[in-house]
């Protein structure tokens, strides 16, 4: 039981620690506008949002094309279209912790 409080709060710390992150909390970008830390994001979600792209287009390629669409080069258009809004919505939605960093050292490079 104790170990699961300590868990429980290691992960509260943690997740304070991701929000900070992602909205400039702290001192890394305190002199920037809100719109330089806002285009910082958006930049940095853009970022995340071809990477998950990248990793997500080898897994829709290995499906087979038989279904309601037939397949063809139409239907290798629109799958890429739907993987690349996929992404960006994992992207905007959390996705997996890369944009955060990014965020935090694109602050960094505005400051100097």
């Amino acid at each position: 039981m104790q170990t699961q409080h300590v868990n429980m709060a290691q992960a509260q710390v943690m997740e304070a620690q991701f929000a900070a992150a992602r909205n400039g909390i702290g001192a890394v970008g305190s002199n920037l506008t809100d719109a330089q830390k806002a285009a910082a994001r958006e930049a940095a979600e853009q970022f995340e949002a071809v990477f998950i792209s990248q990793m997500l287009n080898p897994m829709f390629e290995a499906i087979p094309t038989d279904g309601l669409m037939g397949g063809g080069p139409a239907e290798g258009v629109y799958r890429s279209m739907m993987v690349d809004e996929a992404s960006k919505s994992i992207a905007r939605n959390g996705g997996v912790g890369i944009a955060d960093n990014v965020y935090r050292e694109l602050l960094k490079m505005q400051e100097v």
